[in-house]
């Protein structure tokens, strides 16, 4: 492969006065690696895209709506919340599915210094009660769906104002949407730091509850940098090695991009949503994720890059359909949220004869992607998630903390600029993970001599169901709230679909009963629906445990078969 080729293209975007020209500044204490010639803040992003004003922006179902409309509704927006007395530092919260608002609301809260807290729409009442009161938000801004959970337990929304997006009827004292937008104005002037929180998205926590993520203007404008950057350079890389002058092949026309995952994660947001919308693209929405819908949509609207989970690209070249629909326009297929399996990538690169596949490796502590990789690169080491970008520092790392050699196993951490502040009131969960500005990625790792990083395991305790960190301790607290159960171990279950399935061993106290069904009711009824277990076993005796009295959790896992489970 034409890693030379590569290494040469990367030297020179990254050198002195070109576009990705990397340099080391201080950020809360530690040198971190940044790009030189980023925005200042996502405000500038979004103020450059007036020049977009008369391209389609968001479609969704029979709705269109231009950047010029966009742009018009944000202000409308801001200078609403600027009248309830929103500013700079403080939080509005958005719990509603992939709908144009979601964009909008997130665009305008930005721009105007507002952290944008992204709940999580799965989330039932007692998560939701949770995250309003840990994020603190002056604003909600709800779904009909959402509003109803909020209606449940009012009292979660004590002192914060209600706007109901979508809804045909609103309790008392809501505000409709209409309302906001209705006023129009100017966005407000408003000096945003770079280090000023964007967004508050809330990772599942090893404690019980999520843990909401302080992302910085400064690490998701070098999110945004990072996903130009990998695109070109591998680009750039595959020309020349194949003999092609880049000065020969005309700039691509704006990215269709339809986005298939929720927007309150960074796949959606951080990497689909702001690549789409600085670049003057189309984004695509979807009310749910349906693989025949996905392939009516291509053909439509002409999309030409489909990023989720891994799963769903399965699902697309494997649908009934895809024989019999026009796929052409699309250049990208791939996902993030998991590992491409090997065969997936050779079945997308040999399936759709205008896309190749990519991938990226991140985590919502780094604002989206910490690596890249795509076409020839990712066909030719497809069990590698790619390179670090520019803006990271990558190490594997042994348990006590010393850098390893190349080649060799650890516990995969990285520093740079997209790196999270911390975890919202959370000091002793932000000191665990995050050691002198490296963050702790929680996954087993190697890189290769060609700076190419492969995912061994998991150090972190959590099981990755399509995209969604399941964590093994949150569902075993839940399990053992159930009068029946003596002893409970979660782990993940292999899945083709969705990567992990959430699997759950149970002995049951000797004066209780207890079926499958029985336990998911409960589990249900306490967390949101992902996270309950797919496969429960009843065992007979108790969980073996090593000298220390820790469960032995792999050695069960493996002794245990889907088909004896309930």
């Amino acid at each position: 492969m034409h890693y030379t080729e590569l290494k040469q293209a990367w030297t020179e975007l990254t050198s002195a006065g070109q576009p990705f020209e990397i340099e080391e500044i201080e950020v809360r204490g530690s040198q971190v690696r940044s790009f030189k010639h980023a925005p200042p803040n996502i405000r500038a992003v979004w103020l450059s895209t007036v020049a977009f004003s008369e391209r389609d922006y968001l479609v969704y179902q029979d709705e269109r709506i231009t950047y010029g409309q966009a742009h018009e509704k944000v202000n409308a927006i801001t200078a609403w919340l600027w009248g309830q007395g929103v500013r700079r530092g403080d939080r509005v919260a958005v719990a509603m599915r992939n709908y144009p608002e979601w964009m909008l609301l997130y665009w305008a809260c930005v721009s105007i210094g507002v952290a944008c807290v992204g709940m999580n729409a799965w989330w039932i009442t007692d998560e939701l009660e949770y995250g309003l009161k840990d994020s603190g938000p002056k604003v909600l801004f709800c779904d009909s769906e959402r509003l109803a959970r909020v209606m449940e337990r009012p009292q979660m929304a004590e002192g914060i104002t209600i706007v109901g997006v979508r809804c045909d009827t609103l309790p008392p004292g809501v505000v409709p949407y209409e309302e906001v937008i209705a006023g129009g104005g100017a966005m407000p002037e408003v000096d945003v730091d770079p280090d000023d929180d964007a967004c508050i998205f809330y990772t599942s926590g090893t404690t019980g509850f999520p843990k909401g993520a302080q992302l910085t203007h400064r690490g998701c404008v070098a999110n945004l940098m990072n996903m130009s950057f990998s695109a070109q350079v591998q680009g750039l890389a595959t020309m020349r090695a194949n003999g092609i002058d880049p000065a020969s092949v005309p700039a691509p026309n704006p990215p269709v991009g339809l986005i298939t995952t929720p927007l309150f994660h960074v796949t959606a947001n951080n990497c689909a949503a702001y690549v789409a919308t600085a670049s003057g693209g189309t984004m695509v929405l979807m009310y749910k994720w349906d693989a025949g819908e996905a392939l009516r949509l291509i053909e439509t609207e002409k999309v030409t890059a489909m990023s989720g989970v891994p799963t769903m690209a399965r699902e697309v070249i494997m649908h009934p359909d895809f024989a019999t629909t026009d796929t052409s326009s699309l250049l990208t297929l791939g996902g993030g949220g998991a590992q491409l399996q090997p065969d997936l990538v050779a079945k997308i690169d040999a399936s759709v004869p205008t896309a190749r596949p990519n991938t990226g490796y991140g985590m919502t502590e780094t604002c989206g992607i910490i690596t890249a990789v795509s076409a020839d690169f990712f066909v030719d080491k497809p069990a590698s998630c790619g390179p670090a970008m520019p803006s990271f520092e990558a190490r594997c790392v042994d348990d006590n903390g010393n850098f390893l050699p190349v080649g060799e196993m650890g516990e995969l951490w990285v520093k740079g600029a997209p790196v999270i502040k911390g975890y919202l009131n959370r000091p002793d969960a932000t000191k665990e993970s995050i050691t002198d500005g490296w963050l702790h990625t929680g996954d087993v790792a190697r890189i290769d001599e060609d700076g190419f990083i492969f995912l061994v395991d998991r150090k972190k305790d959590m099981v990755l169901r399509g995209g969604e960190n399941v964590y093994c301790v949150e569902v075993e607290a839940v399990a053992y709230r159930h009068p029946a159960v003596a002893e409970c171990c979660v782990f993940g279950v292999p899945d083709d679909r969705l990567g992990e399935e959430v699997g759950a061993a149970i002995l049951v106290r000797s004066d209780a009963s207890l079926t499958g069904q029985e336990f998911r009711e409960h589990c249900l009824a306490l967390m949101a629906k992902h996270k309950v277990p797919r496969y429960v076993w009843f065992l007979s005796e108790a969980i073996p445990r090593n000298a220390s009295g820790k469960f032995l959790k792999r050695a069960l896992r493996d002794s245990l078969k889907v088909d004896d489970a309930h």
